[in-house]
Protein backbone atom coordinates (compact mmCIF):
# COMPACT_ATOMS: atom_id res chain seq x y z
CA UNK A 1 0.00 0.00 0.00
CA UNK A 2 1.29 3.41 -0.97
CA UNK A 3 2.64 6.04 1.55
CA UNK A 4 -0.48 8.38 0.54
CA UNK A 5 -3.02 5.57 0.79
CA UNK A 6 -1.77 4.28 4.22
CA UNK A 7 -2.11 8.23 5.52
CA UNK A 8 -5.74 8.45 3.71
CA UNK A 9 -6.51 5.87 5.47
CA UNK A 10 -5.53 6.34 9.46
CA UNK A 11 -7.01 9.88 9.08
CA UNK A 12 -10.18 8.14 8.06
CA UNK A 13 -10.37 5.81 10.79
CA UNK A 14 -9.21 8.24 13.21
CA UNK A 15 -12.41 10.20 11.87
CA UNK A 16 -14.83 7.07 11.86
CA UNK A 17 -13.91 6.45 15.47
CA UNK A 18 -14.53 9.80 16.64
CA UNK A 19 -17.88 10.14 15.03
CA UNK A 20 -18.89 6.69 15.40
CA UNK A 21 -20.97 6.62 12.32
CA UNK A 22 -22.89 10.01 12.90
CA UNK A 23 -21.51 11.44 9.56
CA UNK A 24 -23.08 11.38 6.16
CA UNK A 25 -20.71 9.90 2.90
CA UNK A 26 -21.03 13.92 1.85
CA UNK A 27 -20.02 15.19 4.91
CA UNK A 28 -17.08 12.50 5.97
CA UNK A 29 -15.46 13.33 2.78
CA UNK A 30 -15.56 16.61 3.28
CA UNK A 31 -14.04 16.63 6.52
CA UNK A 32 -11.50 14.79 4.65
CA UNK A 33 -11.02 16.26 1.84
CA UNK A 34 -11.77 13.67 -0.42
CA UNK A 35 -14.30 13.23 -3.07
CA UNK A 36 -17.37 10.76 -2.64
CA UNK A 37 -16.53 8.27 -4.46
CA UNK A 38 -12.64 7.80 -2.81
CA UNK A 39 -14.74 7.34 0.02
CA UNK A 40 -16.08 4.44 -1.41
CA UNK A 41 -13.34 2.81 -2.66
CA UNK A 42 -11.16 3.42 0.63
CA UNK A 43 -14.12 1.92 2.87
CA UNK A 44 -14.09 -1.01 0.35
CA UNK A 45 -10.70 -1.40 0.94
CA UNK A 46 -10.80 -1.65 4.58
CA UNK A 47 -13.78 -3.76 4.65
CA UNK A 48 -11.55 -6.28 2.58
CA UNK A 49 -8.69 -5.92 5.09
CA UNK A 50 -11.23 -6.95 7.98
CA UNK A 51 -12.55 -9.76 6.37
CA UNK A 52 -9.20 -10.92 5.64
CA UNK A 53 -7.87 -10.72 9.45
CA UNK A 54 -10.94 -11.12 11.35
CA UNK A 55 -12.28 -14.18 9.07
CA UNK A 56 -12.51 -16.32 12.37
CA UNK A 57 -15.56 -14.09 13.52
CA UNK A 58 -18.85 -15.78 13.18
CA UNK A 59 -21.62 -14.40 10.65
CA UNK A 60 -23.24 -12.81 13.60
CA UNK A 61 -20.28 -10.59 14.26
CA UNK A 62 -19.70 -9.65 10.48
CA UNK A 63 -21.14 -6.21 11.06
CA UNK A 64 -20.38 -3.35 9.00
CA UNK A 65 -17.17 -1.56 9.56
CA UNK A 66 -18.66 1.08 11.07
CA UNK A 67 -20.39 -1.14 13.44
CA UNK A 68 -17.44 -2.80 14.20
CA UNK A 69 -15.90 0.47 15.71
CA UNK A 70 -19.19 1.44 17.80
CA UNK A 71 -20.29 -1.82 19.35
CA UNK A 72 -16.99 -3.96 19.58
CA UNK A 73 -15.98 -1.86 22.79
CA UNK A 74 -13.30 -4.19 24.58
CA UNK A 75 -10.55 -5.81 21.97
CA UNK A 76 -8.20 -7.81 24.62
CA UNK A 77 -7.86 -10.49 21.46
CA UNK A 78 -7.58 -8.20 18.31
CA UNK A 79 -7.32 -4.64 18.79
CA UNK A 80 -9.93 -2.67 16.31
CA UNK A 81 -7.27 -0.40 13.51
CA UNK A 82 -4.14 -2.93 14.90
CA UNK A 83 -5.24 -4.93 11.11
CA UNK A 84 -3.75 -1.88 9.27
CA UNK A 85 0.00 -2.22 10.11
CA UNK A 86 -0.83 -5.97 8.82
CA UNK A 87 -1.43 -3.93 4.93
CA UNK A 88 0.42 -1.04 5.55
CA UNK A 89 3.30 -1.45 3.34
CA UNK A 90 2.81 -4.24 0.54
CA UNK A 91 1.79 -4.71 -2.94
CA UNK A 92 -0.20 -7.73 -3.69
CA UNK A 93 2.73 -9.12 -5.58
CA UNK A 94 5.35 -8.49 -2.29
CA UNK A 95 2.33 -9.97 -0.18
CA UNK A 96 2.43 -12.99 -2.16
CA UNK A 97 5.87 -13.49 -2.68
CA UNK A 98 6.77 -13.25 0.50
CA UNK A 99 4.29 -15.74 1.75
CA UNK A 100 5.84 -18.06 -0.50
CA UNK A 101 9.00 -17.65 0.51
CA UNK A 102 8.51 -18.13 4.15
CA UNK A 103 5.95 -21.19 3.55
CA UNK A 104 9.49 -22.81 2.06
CA UNK A 105 11.49 -22.28 4.28
CA UNK A 106 9.17 -23.55 7.16
CA UNK A 107 10.60 -26.75 7.76
CA UNK A 108 14.36 -26.73 6.19
CA UNK A 109 16.87 -23.71 4.62
CA UNK A 110 17.22 -22.94 1.10
CA UNK A 111 19.26 -20.96 -1.29
CA UNK A 112 18.15 -17.74 -3.01
CA UNK A 113 18.23 -19.83 -6.23
CA UNK A 114 15.85 -22.52 -4.92
CA UNK A 115 13.35 -20.34 -3.28
CA UNK A 116 13.49 -18.16 -6.55
CA UNK A 117 12.52 -21.60 -8.24
CA UNK A 118 9.69 -22.05 -5.90
CA UNK A 119 8.08 -18.13 -6.16
CA UNK A 120 7.93 -19.12 -10.27
CA UNK A 121 6.49 -22.48 -9.55
CA UNK A 122 3.52 -20.96 -7.12
CA UNK A 123 2.86 -17.87 -7.91
CA UNK A 124 -0.97 -17.06 -9.72
CA UNK A 125 -0.19 -16.93 -13.71
CA UNK A 126 -1.60 -12.97 -13.39
CA UNK A 127 1.37 -12.09 -11.51
CA UNK A 128 5.11 -11.21 -12.95
CA UNK A 129 7.87 -13.91 -12.00
CA UNK A 130 10.93 -12.35 -10.02
CA UNK A 131 14.29 -12.58 -10.71
CA UNK A 132 17.05 -12.97 -8.38
CA UNK A 133 17.74 -9.96 -7.78
CA UNK A 134 13.77 -9.27 -6.68
CA UNK A 135 13.94 -12.42 -4.39
CA UNK A 136 17.65 -11.49 -2.69
CA UNK A 137 15.94 -7.70 -1.90
CA UNK A 138 13.41 -9.69 -0.20
CA UNK A 139 15.59 -12.01 1.85
CA UNK A 140 17.15 -8.78 2.83
CA UNK A 141 13.96 -7.59 3.97
CA UNK A 142 13.10 -10.56 5.68
CA UNK A 143 16.35 -10.80 7.20
CA UNK A 144 16.54 -6.83 8.67
CA UNK A 145 13.19 -7.52 10.33
CA UNK A 146 14.04 -10.72 12.24
CA UNK A 147 12.05 -12.92 10.35
CA UNK A 148 14.53 -14.97 8.58
CA UNK A 149 17.86 -15.98 9.57
CA UNK A 150 21.31 -16.63 7.26
CA UNK A 151 22.82 -19.58 8.09
CA UNK A 152 27.03 -19.42 8.61
CA UNK A 153 28.85 -21.19 5.87
CA UNK A 154 30.08 -20.30 2.74
CA UNK A 155 28.31 -18.99 -0.52
CA UNK A 156 25.67 -20.14 -1.60
CA UNK A 157 23.70 -18.77 1.74
CA UNK A 158 21.31 -20.49 3.21
CA UNK A 159 18.34 -18.96 4.57
CA UNK A 160 15.61 -20.36 7.20
CA UNK A 161 12.62 -19.27 9.88
CA UNK A 162 14.22 -17.29 12.85
CA UNK A 163 11.93 -19.03 15.62
CA UNK A 164 14.67 -20.02 17.70
CA UNK A 165 13.49 -18.01 20.80
CA UNK A 166 9.42 -20.51 20.33
CA UNK A 167 11.23 -23.55 19.64
CA UNK A 168 13.17 -23.18 22.92
CA UNK A 169 10.97 -22.24 25.18
CA UNK A 170 8.91 -24.73 27.11
CA UNK A 171 5.00 -24.75 26.91
CA UNK A 172 4.94 -23.30 30.40
CA UNK A 173 7.18 -20.45 29.63
CA UNK A 174 5.81 -19.64 26.17
CA UNK A 175 2.14 -19.49 28.15
CA UNK A 176 3.78 -17.24 31.12
CA UNK A 177 5.40 -14.97 28.05
CA UNK A 178 2.50 -15.01 26.01
CA UNK A 179 0.80 -13.39 29.15
CA UNK A 180 3.20 -11.14 29.55
CA UNK A 181 3.41 -9.90 26.26
CA UNK A 182 -0.20 -9.59 26.04
CA UNK A 183 -0.33 -7.01 29.56
CA UNK A 184 2.79 -5.18 28.47
CA UNK A 185 0.75 -4.46 24.84
CA UNK A 186 -2.41 -2.99 26.01
CA UNK A 187 -0.43 -0.97 28.92
CA UNK A 188 2.61 0.48 27.79
CA UNK A 189 4.04 2.46 24.74
CA UNK A 190 4.95 2.46 22.21
CA UNK A 191 2.19 -1.04 21.51
CA UNK A 192 1.68 -2.14 17.86
CA UNK A 193 5.18 -3.89 18.02
CA UNK A 194 3.74 -5.99 21.27
CA UNK A 195 0.85 -6.50 19.53
CA UNK A 196 1.85 -8.18 16.65
CA UNK A 197 4.94 -9.84 18.80
CA UNK A 198 1.64 -11.62 20.88
CA UNK A 199 0.00 -12.29 17.44
CA UNK A 200 3.13 -14.49 16.95
CA UNK A 201 2.92 -16.45 19.95
CA UNK A 202 -0.58 -17.21 20.15
CA UNK A 203 0.15 -18.63 16.70
CA UNK A 204 3.12 -20.58 18.08
CA UNK A 205 0.90 -21.82 21.10
CA UNK A 206 -1.36 -22.89 18.50
CA UNK A 207 1.02 -25.00 16.81
CA UNK A 208 1.95 -26.86 20.03
CA UNK A 209 -1.85 -27.50 20.27
CA UNK A 210 -2.26 -25.41 23.77
CA UNK A 211 -5.17 -23.32 22.55
CA UNK A 212 -7.39 -23.94 24.84
CA UNK A 213 -4.83 -23.03 27.96
CA UNK A 214 -4.80 -19.62 25.85
CA UNK A 215 -6.50 -17.68 28.52
CA UNK A 216 -7.47 -13.28 28.35
CA UNK A 217 -7.43 -12.94 32.18
CA UNK A 218 -7.98 -8.79 31.32
CA UNK A 219 -10.28 -6.73 28.81
CA UNK A 220 -8.68 -3.62 27.49
CA UNK A 221 -10.83 -0.60 26.44
CA UNK A 222 -9.11 1.70 24.37
CA UNK A 223 -10.02 5.27 24.71
CA UNK A 224 -7.50 7.39 22.59
CA UNK A 225 -7.15 5.80 19.10
CA UNK A 226 -4.39 7.86 18.24
CA UNK A 227 -1.80 5.63 20.53
CA UNK A 228 -2.19 3.11 17.97
CA UNK A 229 -2.48 5.42 14.78
CA UNK A 230 -0.13 7.20 15.19
CA UNK A 231 2.63 4.66 15.33
CA UNK A 232 2.66 4.38 12.11
CA UNK A 233 4.89 7.51 12.12
CA UNK A 234 6.59 7.39 15.12
CA UNK A 235 9.17 4.78 13.92
CA UNK A 236 10.21 7.10 10.92
CA UNK A 237 10.33 9.91 13.33
CA UNK A 238 12.71 8.17 15.45
CA UNK A 239 15.23 7.16 12.60
CA UNK A 240 15.07 10.84 11.13
CA UNK A 241 16.46 12.01 14.69
CA UNK A 242 18.66 9.06 14.96
CA UNK A 243 20.43 9.87 11.53
CA UNK A 244 19.97 13.38 12.05
CA UNK A 245 18.07 14.17 9.42
CA UNK A 246 15.33 16.45 8.13
CA UNK A 247 11.48 15.65 7.44
CA UNK A 248 8.95 17.87 5.44
CA UNK A 249 5.36 16.79 5.44
CA UNK A 250 1.92 18.46 4.86
CA UNK A 251 0.36 19.26 7.96
CA UNK A 252 -3.27 19.85 9.03
CA UNK A 253 -3.95 21.81 12.85
CA UNK A 254 -6.49 20.39 14.95
CA UNK A 255 -8.75 23.45 14.48
CA UNK A 256 -8.49 22.79 10.65
CA UNK A 257 -11.81 22.14 8.72
CA UNK A 258 -9.92 18.99 6.98
CA UNK A 259 -7.35 16.37 7.56
CA UNK A 260 -6.36 15.09 5.00
CA UNK A 261 -6.24 15.87 1.03
CA UNK A 262 -4.56 13.72 -1.84
CA UNK A 263 -1.47 13.96 -3.44
CA UNK A 264 -1.86 16.37 -7.09
CA UNK A 265 -0.63 14.40 -10.05
CA UNK A 266 -3.19 15.99 -12.34
CA UNK A 267 -2.05 19.76 -12.94
CA UNK A 268 -5.62 19.85 -14.63
CA UNK A 269 -7.02 19.38 -11.39
CA UNK A 270 -4.73 21.02 -8.89
CA UNK A 271 -6.35 22.38 -5.92
CA UNK A 272 -4.98 24.47 -2.91
CA UNK A 273 -4.52 22.00 0.05
CA UNK A 274 -5.96 22.74 3.54
CA UNK A 275 -2.64 22.11 4.79
CA UNK A 276 0.17 23.56 5.28
CA UNK A 277 3.73 22.40 3.99
CA UNK A 278 6.46 21.84 6.28
CA UNK A 279 10.18 21.59 6.37
CA UNK A 280 11.83 20.67 10.17
CA UNK A 281 14.56 19.02 11.83
CA UNK A 282 12.87 16.66 13.91
CA UNK A 283 14.36 16.66 17.73
CA UNK A 284 12.21 15.17 20.10
CA UNK A 285 9.08 12.79 20.12
CA UNK A 286 6.85 13.03 23.27
CA UNK A 287 3.79 11.06 24.58
CA UNK A 288 0.75 12.83 26.12
CA UNK A 289 -0.70 10.33 28.58
CA UNK A 290 -3.31 12.76 30.36
CA UNK A 291 -5.08 12.96 26.52
CA UNK A 292 -3.65 10.16 24.53
CA UNK A 293 -1.99 12.34 21.97
CA UNK A 294 2.01 12.31 20.48
CA UNK A 295 3.98 15.57 19.82
CA UNK A 296 6.79 16.00 17.56
CA UNK A 297 9.27 18.75 18.39
CA UNK A 298 11.57 20.19 15.87
CA UNK A 299 13.32 23.60 14.33
CA UNK A 300 12.27 25.03 11.37
CA UNK A 301 14.41 28.17 9.73
CA UNK A 302 11.55 30.34 9.85
CA UNK A 303 10.24 30.08 13.39
CA UNK A 304 12.40 28.46 15.53
CA UNK A 305 11.17 25.63 18.02
CA UNK A 306 7.85 24.20 16.49
CA UNK A 307 5.40 21.69 18.14
CA UNK A 308 3.14 19.56 15.92
CA UNK A 309 0.75 17.19 16.87
CA UNK A 310 1.48 13.79 15.03
CA UNK A 311 -1.76 13.00 14.37
CA UNK A 312 -2.06 16.09 11.49
CA UNK A 313 1.40 14.63 9.80
CA UNK A 314 0.69 13.52 5.99
CA UNK A 315 3.11 12.47 3.29
CA UNK A 316 5.91 12.76 5.36
CA UNK A 317 9.15 12.59 3.21
CA UNK A 318 13.38 12.55 4.23
CA UNK A 319 15.31 15.46 4.02
CA UNK A 320 18.77 16.27 3.85
CA UNK A 321 20.97 15.89 6.54
CA UNK A 322 22.61 18.38 9.18
CA UNK A 323 25.95 17.99 10.84
CA UNK A 324 25.94 17.10 14.58
CA UNK A 325 27.01 19.96 15.73
CA UNK A 326 24.34 21.70 14.44
CA UNK A 327 21.53 19.32 16.14
CA UNK A 328 23.38 19.67 19.45
CA UNK A 329 23.08 23.20 19.37
CA UNK A 330 19.50 23.06 18.34
CA UNK A 331 18.66 20.32 20.78
CA UNK A 332 20.16 22.52 23.59
CA UNK A 333 17.70 25.59 22.18
CA UNK A 334 14.73 23.11 22.77
CA UNK A 335 15.70 21.71 26.28
CA UNK A 336 16.19 25.56 27.51
CA UNK A 337 12.80 26.37 26.13
CA UNK A 338 11.00 23.52 27.36
CA UNK A 339 13.18 23.15 31.04
CA UNK A 340 9.80 24.19 32.63
CA UNK A 341 7.11 22.90 31.05
CA UNK A 342 4.74 20.63 32.48
CA UNK A 343 4.36 18.19 28.76
CA UNK A 344 5.88 20.94 25.95
CA UNK A 345 4.40 24.30 26.72
CA UNK A 346 7.27 26.84 25.92
CA UNK A 347 5.27 29.93 27.17
CA UNK A 348 6.69 31.90 30.36
CA UNK A 349 7.58 30.08 33.78
CA UNK A 350 4.80 30.77 36.31
CA UNK A 351 4.82 30.03 39.68
CA UNK A 352 1.96 27.78 40.84
CA UNK A 353 1.16 27.24 44.64
CA UNK A 354 -2.07 24.76 45.60
CA UNK A 355 -3.06 23.31 48.68
CA UNK A 356 -4.16 19.34 48.79
CA UNK A 357 -6.38 18.50 51.74
CA UNK A 358 -5.91 15.16 52.86
CA UNK A 359 -8.99 12.42 52.93
CA UNK A 360 -10.39 12.12 56.21
CA UNK A 361 -10.81 8.76 57.72
CA UNK A 362 -8.96 6.86 55.17
CA UNK A 363 -6.26 4.75 56.16
CA UNK A 364 -3.74 6.09 53.10
CA UNK A 365 -3.00 9.49 52.20
CA UNK A 366 -3.58 8.79 48.57
CA UNK A 367 -3.47 12.26 47.84
CA UNK A 368 -0.14 12.42 48.59
CA UNK A 369 1.07 9.63 47.12
CA UNK A 370 -0.20 11.02 43.78
CA UNK A 371 0.92 14.59 43.99
CA UNK A 372 4.57 12.42 45.24
CA UNK A 373 4.39 10.38 42.12
CA UNK A 374 3.20 12.53 39.31
CA UNK A 375 3.83 16.10 40.65
CA UNK A 376 7.25 16.22 38.39
CA UNK A 377 10.31 18.59 40.18
CA UNK A 378 7.94 20.18 42.40
CA UNK A 379 7.90 20.18 46.29
CA UNK A 380 5.89 20.25 49.38
CA UNK A 381 6.74 23.10 51.08
CA UNK A 382 3.96 23.05 54.06
CA UNK A 383 1.99 20.39 55.64
CA UNK A 384 -0.38 19.86 58.95
CA UNK A 385 -2.61 17.15 59.67
CA UNK A 386 -5.29 18.33 57.41
CA UNK A 387 -3.94 19.77 54.32
CA UNK A 388 -0.39 20.20 52.22
CA UNK A 389 1.23 22.58 50.17
CA UNK A 390 2.44 22.20 46.79
CA UNK A 391 4.85 24.74 44.57
CA UNK A 392 5.93 24.13 41.16
CA UNK A 393 7.04 26.90 38.36
CA UNK A 394 6.09 25.59 34.97
CA UNK A 395 5.84 27.05 31.30
CA UNK A 396 2.30 28.51 31.26
CA UNK A 397 -0.77 27.22 33.12
CA UNK A 398 -2.63 25.28 30.17
CA UNK A 399 -0.91 21.91 30.77
CA UNK A 400 -0.91 21.70 34.70
CA UNK A 401 -4.72 22.76 34.84
CA UNK A 402 -6.44 19.58 34.21
CA UNK A 403 -3.89 17.58 36.62
CA UNK A 404 -4.88 20.49 39.06
CA UNK A 405 -8.77 20.20 38.21
CA UNK A 406 -8.71 15.86 38.34
CA UNK A 407 -8.24 16.33 41.81
CA UNK A 408 -11.52 18.08 42.29
CA UNK A 409 -12.23 19.31 45.80
CA UNK A 410 -9.41 17.86 47.28
CA UNK A 411 -7.10 20.61 45.75
CA UNK A 412 -7.49 24.49 46.31
CA UNK A 413 -5.38 26.58 43.74
CA UNK A 414 -3.76 29.69 45.76
CA UNK A 415 -1.24 31.34 43.08
CA UNK A 416 -1.11 33.02 40.70
CA UNK A 417 -4.74 35.04 41.17
CA UNK A 418 -5.59 34.63 37.63
CA UNK A 419 -5.40 30.36 37.77
CA UNK A 420 -7.58 30.63 40.72
CA UNK A 421 -9.94 33.29 38.92
CA UNK A 422 -10.24 30.58 36.71
CA UNK A 423 -10.98 27.82 38.46
CA UNK A 424 -13.72 30.11 40.60
CA UNK A 425 -15.50 30.39 37.12
CA UNK A 426 -15.38 26.94 36.05
CA UNK A 427 -16.57 25.35 39.14
CA UNK A 428 -19.34 27.82 39.21
CA UNK A 429 -20.08 27.29 35.76
CA UNK A 430 -20.53 23.06 36.98
CA UNK A 431 -22.63 24.06 39.74
CA UNK A 432 -25.37 25.95 37.73
CA UNK A 433 -25.30 22.51 35.29
CA UNK A 434 -27.04 21.02 38.64
CA UNK A 435 -29.10 23.91 39.87
CA UNK A 436 -32.99 22.53 39.95
CA UNK A 437 -34.94 23.12 36.98
CA UNK A 438 -38.53 23.50 39.05
CA UNK A 439 -39.04 24.56 42.47
CA UNK A 440 -40.38 21.48 43.29
CA UNK A 441 -38.33 19.16 41.78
Amino acid sequence: MARESFDKEIQFLRLLALTSGAYSRQQFAERLGISVHTFDKTLRRLKEIVSAVYNQLPETQSKEFAEMLRFNYYESQDPMLLFLYRAKSLKESESRRLSLILTAIQDRSLTACELMDACCRDLPEELSLPDEKTIRSDLKYLEEVGVILREPGRRPYRYRIHHDLVRELSNEELLDLYDYVDIMANTQIPSVQGYLLRDSLKKALKQQGLQAEIAEPFLYKYHYYSRILDEAHLYTLLEAIRQRRKLSFLYFSPKSRKSYTSQNTNPLFERDAAGRQELILPLKVVYDHQYGRWYLLGHTTRQGIIKFRMEGLTQIQEGGPVTEETFRLRLEELEAKTRYSWLIDTGSPVRVRARFYKPEWAPADFVKERVLLQGQWGEITEETAESFVYEITVNGMTEIKPWLRSFGSSCEVLEPARLRREFIAEWKEMHAYYEPVRENL
